[in-house]
């Protein structure tokens, strides 16, 4: 299927009023949550993901993945009025847009932030239209070595690129592979780690523990931190940009699209990177540096766009090959696995309407982001100052209802409240859990495509070192876990995620 047949393809099915007013509830609530901090992407789209197995996996995902770049939007809302940001990778735009918002130019701020997400999310769209088809086209050609490869450097990867030190990492990585293996084995039919209990003989229910480590975890977290919310809110005036903000971020918001579109693919923390990248750059090429951390518009239009890119691509590894970059994706892999759609490269064959059905999507979300986040403005600020005691219990309740509907089973509540506390005690040991999904997903993929790969070369390991595509991966990820030892990698790795912290 071309291009273009694809699009049309995407349209009809995105165009339908079911697909249509899923993608408004999914952008809307996105936008919500990410002005609520804590209340992030990840936690909400793993409380939801059992609410979706009665729906189309097309229109799941749609919503999901309005949710998703929904929340990218919201983050600036109330990093630039009350220097908060909703989201981590929001966290640079408070620099500069809390202190425009301390000017009297909030309305300026939110235009700049809102206009370059959409220029950005655009972009970002036509991206995954013109890379997509080419890497999944690439990707047929993979055998069992390259995705084994592809899944060490992902896990690699999320190590390094994850706040936190390298050892929690790897323990982290490696605690999500070992729940991976709970189960029975699909080669032998043996049972592994079950102790004996008929409930974990279908393993680990991918749902419940993200949900209980998002989920709950989130909830527990945000009860702590209640009395540290700030009240005040920045009084928004015009929101239209002059002439001379025009002309002052255009081109950051060209320069951290750019930047958004090529990180975003990355696996590991693609969002923060873009965001922190895109304002160092601009920083160090601007004729008044002096200005950034002032109220310097650049330093918002330029972070906003690079992130909101970030957010569009990042579904390119995760719909083409199976592998998700982040936690985030990982979560959308696992609402696609319980529809019965599997991601991969055939995905554009076999389900050619999900796919271009998204991509569609995904620009008609960017659009309704832009007509909603600006003329209600003031509604979204206003939903910090909801005291979290009121929103916890129907969390909560929501929560456990939709972990139950699963498979009626009251050890999956039970099992979701030990891994929301887990998730509680991560976050208080600076574990980030992150990895810990990625592994629990990537874990089970990595053994399989081990497994096949020395079936197939029968026992000889030197068949990862002959392929050219699975060498040169495993060469990247070594760099990387070297390159963390150099003090100067690991003092720019530092100062970028202490930010997030």
């Amino acid at each position: 299927m071309d291009i273009f047949s694809g699009l049309l393809l995407g349209l009809q099915t995105a165009s339908t009023l079911t697909n249509f007013t899923y993608c408004f509830a999914g952008v809307l609530l996105g936008t919500a949550v990410g002005v609520l901090p804590g209340l992030g992407p990840i936690a909400t789209i793993s409380m939801l993901l059992p609410f979706t197995f009665g729906l189309p996996a097309d229109t799941a995902l749609i919503m999901l993945a309005g949710i998703f770049y929904g929340s990218q939007y919201g983050g600036s809302t109330t990093a630039i009025l009350m220097n908060l940001p909703g989201e981590a990778s929001s966290v640079v735009t408070t620099l500069d847009g809390h202190a425009m918002a301390k000017q009297g130019k909030a309305g300026r701020a939110l235009a700049a932030a809102a206009i370059g997400s959409f220029f950005a999310g655009t972009v970002g769209t036509l991206f995954i239209v013109i890379a997509a088809p080419l890497l999944a086209g690439m990707a047929l050609s993979f055998g069992p070595t390259e995705y084994f490869s592809l899944i060490v450097l992902g896990l690699v990867t999320s190590m390094v690129l994850t706040s936190g030190s390298l050892l929690t990492g790897f323990g982290m990585v490696l605690l999500g592979m070992l729940l991976g293996m709970v189960g029975t084995d699909v080669n032998s039919g043996a049972a592994r780690y079950t102790f004996g209990s008929p409930d974990l003989m279908d393993g680990l229910n991918f749902v419940v523990i993200a949900t209980g480590i998002f989920g709950l975890g989130d909830v527990l977290a945000n009860l702590e931190n209640e009395s540290t919310r700030a009240a005040s809110i920045a009084k928004v005036s015009s929101l239209f940009p002059t002439r001379d903000d025009w002309r002052r971020m255009t081109g950051p918001i060209l320069r951290g699209t750019g930047i958004g579109v090529l990180l975003g693919v990355l696996p590991g923390a693609g969002l923060l990177l873009s965001s922190f990248s895109a304002y160092a750059l601009e920083k160090k090429i601007s004729n008044h540096p002096d200005e950034f951390g002032k109220g310097a518009i650049e330093g918002v239009a330029a972070p906003e766009a690079a992130n909101n890119a970030a957010a569009q691509t990042a579904f390119i590894p995760m719909l083409t090959l199976g592998l998700p970059g982040t936690a985030t994706m990982a979560l959308m892999i696992g609402a696609l696995v319980v529809q019965g759609v599997q991601p991969g490269p055939n995905i554009l064959v076999e389900q050619p309407a999900l796919f271009w059905g998204l991509v569609v999507s995904m620009w008609i979300g960017n659009l309704l982001l832009l007509i909603l986040n600006l003329p209600l403005v003031g509604l979204w600020a206003k939903l910090i100052s909801i005291p979290y005691r009121y929103l916890f219990p129907l969390i909560c309740v929501f929560t456990a209802i939709g972990v139950y509907s699963i498979r009626n089973s009251a050890f999956d509540v039970y099992l979701m409240t030990l891994f929301g506390v887990l998730g509680y005690v991560f976050r208080k040991a600076g574990a980030e859990p992150a990895p810990l999904i990625l592994a629990l997903i990537l874990g089970p993929m990595a053994e399989e495509y081990l497994r096949r790969a020395l079936l197939i070369s029968h026992g000889n390991a030197s068949v990862f070192f002959t392929s050219p595509v699975s060498i040169g991966t495993l060469l990247i990820a070594a760099v990387l876990l070297v390159s963390i030892l150099l003090p100067s990698f690991r003092r720019v790795r530092e100062e970028g995620l202490q930010e997030v912290d």
